[in-house]
C-alpha cells in the first residue's frame, strides 16, 4: 500500500483528486491534505509518504518555492497543475511525474502505476531545487541549467552558438568558451530553449538565431554561424527555417 498526501489550496482541487484515488486507486491510501506550502512541508515531516501530489500555483508559498524547503526524504512527488507549457516541459525535464487538472482517472492510474515499478528517490530535494531554480532563472535572466558529473551549471542563452546531438548526449558550442556535453538528448534541451532565440535545423543541431553569419542556398542548404562553422539545414526545415528569416 503506497501512503499518499495531497498539497493544494483549492478545496474543490484537493475533493476532486481525493474522491478519484479512493475509487481507482486501491493501492493508494491518503495520509492527509494541506492547504498551503508550510502545510505541507510539516505535513511531509509527519506523514513521510511515498507521494507527494503538489500544486503549483498556490498563495504566500506556491509549489515551486515549497520546493527549495524540501527536506531529504525518499518519496514521489506528482505535480498537479494547469500550468503553462514551458512549466510542463521544464517539469518533465527534470524527470518528475505530471497530472494535468481537472485529473484524467486513467493518467492518474497509469501514473501510480508506474511509481509502483520504481523505487522512491532520495534526490527528490535536490532534483526538485534544480527545477525550481530551472524556472526563476529562464524567467528572470535569460539562463539555463545544465546538469554534470560535478553538479548545475547555469548559463546565459544568449551565450550558447548552437547545440549539436551525439547520440544520447548533446554538445553545446559556446560564443566565448569551451564546448561542454550534456548528458541530455537534443530533443530533452530543446523543450527548455524560448522558440524566438533557437531553432532546430536539421535533427543534429539547434542554432542561436542571432549567431547566424551567412545562409548558403542548396537542397536544404547550410548556414554559417558567427565562428565559421558550416551546418546543414534539413530540406523538411528549409521553408520553415527561410520563413522565420524573412528570405
Amino acid at each position: 500500500m503506497l501512503k499518499a498526501i495531497i498539497i493544494d489550496d483549492e478545496l474543490n482541487g484537493r475533493i476532486a483528486l481525493r474522491q478519484k484515488i479512493k475509487a481507482f486507486c486501491p493501492d493508494v491510501e491518503l495520509a492527509g491534505e494541506a492547504a498551503g506550502g508550510e502545510e505541507g512541508l510539516a505535513l511531509i515531516s509527519q506523514t513521510e509518504p511515498d507521494i507527494v501530489f503538489l500544486d503549483i500555483e498556490m498563495p504566500r508559498m506556491n509549489g515551486f518555492d515549497m520546493l527549495q524547503h524540501l527536506v531529504q526524504q525518499p518519496f514521489h512527488l506528482v505535480f498537479t497543475t494547469a500550468f503553462d507549457q514551458y512549466a510542463i516541459r521544464a517539469i518533465k525535464h527534470a524527470a518528475f511525474d505530471y497530472l494535468l487538472k481537472p485529473v484524467n482517472i486513467e493518467e492518474l492510474q497509469q501514473c501510480i502505476a508506474k511509481i509502483k515499478q520504481q523505487p522512491a528517490s532520495g534526490k527528490t530535494a535536490g532534483q526538485a531545487a534544480a527545477l525550481s531554480q530551472q524556472l526563476h532563472l529562464r524567467d528572470t535572466i535569460g539562463k539555463i541549467t545544465i546538469s554534470t558529473l560535478e553538479g548545475h551549471l547555469f548559463f546565459d542563452l544568449a551565450d550558447i552558438l548552437y547545440l549539436e546531438a551525439q547520440r544520447n548526449y548533446t554538445v553545446l558550442h559556446f560564443v566565448n568558451r569551451p564546448r561542454l556535453t550534456a548528458s541530455k538528448t537534443l530533443k530533452e534541451l530543446e523543450e527548455l530553449l524560448p522558440d524566438n532565440l533557437f531553432f532546430r535545423i536539421h535533427h543534429a543541431h539547434i542554432i542561436n538565431l542571432k549567431y547566424i553569419r551567412k545562409y548558403i542556398k542548396g537542397d536544404g542548404g547550410q548556414v554559417e554561424m558567427q565562428n565559421g562553422d558550416l551546418l546543414d539545414v534539413a530540406r523538411r526545415r528549409k521553408d520553415a527555417f527561410l520563413q522565420l528569416i524573412g528570405k
